[in-house]
């Protein structure tokens, strides 16, 4: 599953390489579709934030929304229960803010007993420095940080995977 984290323009305002941002979660939010991985979206406190940033719920052909107040996404008992029941074991996250709300949901994630990866080029903060401490500190509670494109083509293993061509359509688009 990829799990997109706040990725709101209330928040966006503050990131200073926002479209680059949005772009990459796009990328990973097509990668995901295409190769059959669930999507989903949480967006902190939307009634008074504002909804997910609408170009990347384009993305998304059925967006699934979770709306919560708690800065882990695992926080909310709602999106908890949704994950477990929907048996997953390994999540990928992607969005907003690296040191809140993606790094809260990654340990929570592990503390649930999933394998969790962070697409490194699909994370953001306002503190870019604050971001790469917590995302170090990650590593050493066994989660990977990677780019979204290594990611990917792990998963795909093969030139052979029926999705190949028109991931690697998705990688020039995106480029």
């Amino acid at each position: 599953m990829l799990l997109c984290l706040d990725v709101q323009p209330a928040f966006l305002k503050a990131i200073a390489d926002r479209n680059q941002l949005v772009r990459r979660c796009s990328f990973g939010v097509s990668a995901a579709q295409g190769l059959g991985l669930r999507v989903a979206f949480t967006e902190q406190m939307p009634q008074k934030l504002g909804g997910t940033a609408p170009e990347l719920l384009a993305c998304a052909k059925s967006p699934v929304l979770y709306s919560k107040s708690t800065f882990s996404a695992f926080g909310d008992d709602g999106i908890r229960e949704a994950i477990r029941s929907a048996d997953i074991e390994h999540i990928i996250l992607c969005g907003l803010e690296t040191p809140i709300c993606v790094y809260q949901t990654a340990l929570d994630a592990v503390d649930n007993n999933l394998q969790v990866t962070i697409l490194s080029d699909a994370v953001g903060c306002r503190r870019p420095a604050d971001g790469e401490v917590c995302l170090r500190s990650l590593t050493r509670h066994g989660i990977y940080v990677l780019p979204s494109e290594t990611v990917f083509y792990s998963l795909l293993q093969s030139a052979q995977h029926p999705f190949f061509k028109a991931y690697t359509e998705l990688v020039k688009s995106y480029a």
